[in-house]
């Protein structure tokens, strides 16, 4: 239970003393004390006063590490944003911070990219990672980019670099957003979401070139999920409208063919 520890992180977040704490939640002193200290443990209409002054779940409270979150997702839950009270997993991540404490953008290379299979949750990887930070992003908020590589999201160019924001709670993706997922199969991919997580369990990936069919990927098989936020590249999609058009030509082409086969037979 982790619960002493997370009493002390969220009082020291909110500039709390212990008498402060123990005057807004009508607690003796010496029993918060006792708490933080791992002296005692409190009953359940302690635990309810709390989760009730702190706006966050019994169950986060007592079976989530504070000490391993991110920055950004101690505010999400200060917030209101408990994703247990949401009936979703929360999902720790690895992140840096730079000496004003502040999020860094990480940064995935394509040379990166293979070793974000075994090191996504190493630290050391991640800080091995070289970091930005981007003024006009919310600073309540994690982020970081990924270089992608094919044309499947054309025309989005190879080699254009995705920035993407942290999602903990997946039942929120809207049909039709735009996301990087990360997987222990296919690494990562960019692609147009249709969430089907309530129905199957899965996230159906389409991609914006047609000639790449959709798939889906079961929600057991994710680790991580990032919404599109935008992306950085040195060429203009102008340059590739011809090519596009060429693309989805041939799919047309492909779609007419099937469907006169499908008459013959």
């Amino acid at each position: 239970m982790f619960f002493a520890h997370n009493l002390k992180i969220l009082r020291k977040r909110k500039n709390l003393t212990q008498d402060d704490l123990s005057v807004l939640t009508q607690t003796k002193r010496s029993t918060i004390n006792n708490y933080e200290n791992q002296i005692a443990l409190p009953p359940i209409d302690m635990l309810i006063k709390f989760s009730d002054y702190f706006n966050i779940s019994i169950d986060t409270l007592i079976k989530v590490d504070f000490q391993k979150l991110s920055a950004s997702q101690l505010r999400e839950l200060e917030n209101g944003h408990d994703v247990y009270v949401k009936g979703a997993k929360l999902r720790i991540l690895t992140s840096t911070v730079g000496p004003d404490n502040e999020e860094n953008i990480e940064l995935v290379p394509e040379k990166a990219k293979a070793g974000y299979l075994t090191g996504f949750a190493d630290p050391e990887y991640i800080v091995s990672l070289p970091v930005f930070r981007l003024p006009f992003l919310d600073k309540s908020k994690k982020y970081r980019t990924f270089q992608i590589s094919g044309d499947s999201m054309w025309p989005i160019p190879q080699g254009a670099y995705v920035t993407g924001e942290f999602i903990t709670d997946w039942t929120s993706i809207k049909n039709g957003q735009a996301c990087i997922l990360f997987t222990m199969n296919d690494g990562l991919s960019f692609k147009i979401i249709e969430n089907q997580i309530t129905e199957q369990g899965s996230l159906r990936c389409i991609s914006l070139n047609p000639l790449f069919e959709p798939y889906s990927v079961a929600i057991s098989e994710i680790k991580e999920i990032w919404k599109f936020v935008h992306y950085i590249s040195p060429e203009l999609p102008s340059e590739h409208l011809e090519m596009n058009q060429m693309i989805r030509t041939l799919a047309d082409i492909r779609k007419d063919v099937g469907d006169l086969k499908d008459k013959l037979l």
